[in-house]
């Protein structure tokens, strides 16, 4: 396992010996993915694109291939319902060499629970901050939800994190199984325009603070709209907050979510990204905003300090008014020359180094159960890089 106490600058540099192992067959199993929009779903997405480039396939099990409920207290997310049985059969259909559970939902727990009974190896990652947020929304304590955490990570050969901040931290929680997993962030996408930022976006007055994320109590939109700055704060995201923030500051702009190449201007036109979350594991939206040339204004927590560090590409500040005001002098230049950093592909290769492969007297494959599942159902869709 990488040193956890090295802070990690730039990803790229110190990349992971390259897997050999090829062609094989990976199911990922998530409770996050399309049309959520976060950082949990652009990862996995942006994983499969670079597994199927190395001649590897990822098969996806989400919540769209089951029947689904709205997620308590966030009704835009919809969790699986009694999953296990028809997860069975697609594991046993798809047959995958090695099984991934990236989140800790009810797929995740359904997925963890098959591997364990049958003796299956299966590695984990840690995206979210569940303890915190349970504990912003509803007041549960962290010792409880951190007890769950350690419980279910426990079995997997291993609990992958992005930064060593957050493997140190974690390590100091009681887990023993961590790994480091990076991010990356696709470059060609998300890039300088200068005729963007030097002319009018949207016709609204600069400087253009933008912040990119959920609308969601634990990511302290709050602090952002309520700091005192010229131009215009602009907001991209939705979330169970918009409707309560629209209202309370009229004076900003609110986009919705964005996609693609309106995402990208959106990062290309702003003068300053502004980061106001506390809670945030990684941030993938950092990454994005400084490929793009856009500095980073944003608090001195996990997450900013990982990727930004005392690069001169933004600033951290306890006060977020002065971290934005300093940000913003930033170089543009530098900003974009740091993100290039950041590689998709040695990210890659970090993950497909801790897979635990699962064994076959003929080939790396998944088992079968010893019972005969049903017939799977026709009209279920493949489970391909495109089903996330």
């Amino acid at each position: 396992m990488p040193e956890l106490t090295t802070l990690i600058t730039a990803p790229a540099a110190n990349p992971s010996p390259a897997f050999t192992a090829s062609n094989l067959r990976i199911a990922i199993i998530t409770d996050a993915a399309a049309p959520q929009v976060n950082g949990v779903v652009r990862t996995l997405k942006q994983l499969g694109e670079e597994l199927e480039a190395l001649g590897h396939k990822a098969i996806y099990v989400t919540p769209d291939l089951f029947t689904t409920i709205p997620l308590p207290t966030y009704s835009e997310i919809r969790i699986a319902l009694f999953p296990a049985r028809q997860l069975k059969k697609l594991l046993a259909q798809h047959r995958p060499d090695a099984v991934h559970i990236a989140t800790e939902g009810p797929l995740g727990m359904a997925a963890r629970r098959y591997c364990v009974r049958h003796n299956l190896p299966f590695t984990t990652s840690f995206h979210t901050r569940f303890p915190e947020y349970l504990k912003a929304r509803i007041g549960v304590p962290l010792r409880w939800t951190y007890a769950w955490l350690r419980h279910f990570h426990k079995p997997s050969k291993a609990m992958m994190v992005a930064t060593p901040r957050l493997a140190n931290e974690m390590q100091e929680r009681g887990f023993t199984n961590i790994a480091m997993w990076s991010r990356g962030v696709d470059t060609k996408l998300f890039h300088p325009d200068t005729t963007l930022h030097e002319t009018e976006y949207m016709n609204l007055p600069r400087p253009l603070w933008l912040y990119v994320g959920r609308i969601a109590v634990e990511k302290n939109i709050n602090a952002f709209l309520a700091l005192d700055l010229p131009g215009t704060k602009l907001v991209v995201g939705e979330g169970p907050k918009l409707e309560q923030l629209k209202t309370k500051h009229p004076e900003a702009t609110f986009t919705g979510a964005l996609f693609g190449e309106e995402l990208a201007k959106a990062y290309a036109a702003s003068d300053c990204f502004v980061f106001p979350s506390k809670t945030d594991t990684f941030g993938l939206v950092l990454i994005e905003a400084l490929a793009a040339g856009t500095p980073v204004a944003a608090y001195p927590v996990q997450g900013p300090l990982d990727v930004i560090g005392s690069a001169p590409v933004g600033n951290l500040n306890e006060d977020l008014r002065t971290a934005c005001l300093a940000a913003i002098q930033a170089s543009r230049k530098d900003a974009r020359t740091y993100a290039l950093n950041f590689s998709w592909a040695s990210c890659t290769q970090q993950f497909l180094s801790h897979l635990a492969l699962l064994e076959h007297p003929t080939h790396n494959t998944l088992t079968a159960p010893s019972t005969t599942p049903s017939a799977p159902n026709p009209t279920t869709r493949p489970l391909e890089t495109s089903a996330l």
